[in-house]
């Protein structure tokens, strides 16, 4: 995609009658995008209610029919209605929505029950999930780099940690999401699922940083050293101790001064912590984590199970799930070009690619959940939901697509 010159981008029209087309300004094509977005994935989610399928295949498969795969054949309409300046301003908008859903994600997991309820086998299934794929990656990248035409182009250990990382992550927020909708998220299972798949997601920004380093040259044209990795490590590590240490205790007090009868005082606390969450999230981004773990980690230091906690969740979760949210995943499918695999060849290496992918994710899970005396159903379950992919995964090819590592 060319670059985008922002400065040139026009928020408002001045309406039809002056001649100006609203398509052409940013605000109205965002409404049009939200409105096609949300009515195409809730008739999409109605039709896949029978299967019992959660929203947000609905929503991906939405983005998939919008885009280019489906209805963007037709060049006019996919210029017009997806033009390739509007995608930063779409994509922010749903990133507000991700990162407040994952932080309504960190209100609503207690982590003492985690680690009663999970402990050794949260951190035995992550490191299984995402060191047996890695290595099974290592083997696709070797096959691929003597199938595909051109690919011997990068640096062989930038294209097997790129190809490890992308087949070994799980996608915590659609993870997360997954089970918030099937009400999964307090229960065993649940609980492990989602204390492995963030130890998962934190290993995952390490080993993207790692993968950025050895992939790119600096702007001043110096090799970034691969101990950037290991900064981010040390960074994220100090960002979570403090906001366990003085964060936690301050949004304790919070909590106890916020009261029903205060409604002054109680917004006013609302929205300290609403911008807290972004706060948070700028912290991360500014590390080199996504600013999602950023605003996860300050969901957990909010009091569980007090007024204080209910009334963030009423303010804030209809309005994010039922209309930020679906506009992100979708963004997702928008990004797929289904048209541009074409051979027998290309679509065997692609099933080749996720059948491994599954495989290893989904029996290095279950045979590290069975030796933690997981029963046999639940350790399966747990493989699948940490096969779940979605948002790392996307933002690892479009890095070694821009690197020309992918």
């Amino acid at each position: 995609m060319a670059p985008v010159n922002i400065t040139s981008i026009k928020t408002a029209s001045s309406g039809l009658w002056q001649g100006d087309n609203p398509l052409d300004f940013a605000f109205p094509l965002l409404i049009v995008q939200s409105t096609l977005i949300i009515v195409v994935s809730r008739f999409l989610a109605f039709l896949l209610k029978p299967l019992h399928q959660p929203k947000v295949i609905a929503e991906i498969a939405g983005g998939i029919l919008l885009g280019p795969s489906a209805f963007g054949r037709n060049k006019y309409y996919l210029h017009k209605i997806f033009p390739s300046w509007s995608t930063p301003i779409l994509e922010t908008v749903a990133s507000i929505g991700l990162l407040f859903f994952l932080f309504l994600v960190g209100i609503e997991l207690d982590l003492s029950s985690v680690r009663r309820r999970s402990g050794r086998s949260a951190f035995g299934i992550a490191l299984a999930g995402i060191s047996l794929p890695f290595l099974c990656g290592i083997g696709v990248a070797v096959v691929l780099r003597r199938t595909i035409d051109g690919s011997d182009k990068a640096g062989f250990s930038q294209f097997v940690v790129f190809m490890g990382v992308s087949l070994s992550i799980t996608a915590f927020p659609v993870l997360a999401r997954i089970l918030a909708e099937l009400k999964l998220l307090t229960t065993r299972v649940g609980e492990i699922a989602m204390a492995a798949a963030a130890l998962n997601d934190v290993a995952a920004w390490i080993l993207l940083a790692l993968a950025v380093a050895l992939a790119s040259d600096g702007d001043d044209g110096h090799k970034k050293s691969p101990l950037v990795s290991i900064w981010v490590l040390l960074s994220g590590v100090a960002f979570v101790a403090f906001m366990m240490v003085v964060i936690r205790p301050a949004m304790n007090w919070v909590a106890r001064l916020s009261s029903p009868e205060q409604d002054a005082i109680d917004e006013a606390y609302i929205c300290l912590t609403l911008a807290g969450v972004m706060v948070s999230g700028f912290i991360t981004d500014l590390i080199g984590i996504h600013s999602i773990f950023g605003a996860f980690v300050f969901g957990l230091t909010i009091p569980k199970g007090g007024q204080f906690a209910e009334r963030l969740i009423e303010r804030i979760e209809d309005f994010v799930s039922g209309l930020l949210l679906p506009l992100y995943f979708a963004s997702s499918g928008l990004k797929t070009d289904v048209a541009k695999i074409h051979g027998g060849g290309a679509w065997g290496l692609l099933v080749l690619v996720i059948s491994i992918a599954c495989a290893g994710k989904i029996l290095g899970t279950f045979a590290v959940a069975m030796l933690f005396m997981i029963p046999a159903r639940e350790s399966l379950t747990l493989g699948v939901l940490m096969n779940t992919k979605g948002l790392v995964e996307l933002i690892v090819l479009n890095i070694g697509k821009e690197k020309k590592v992918s």
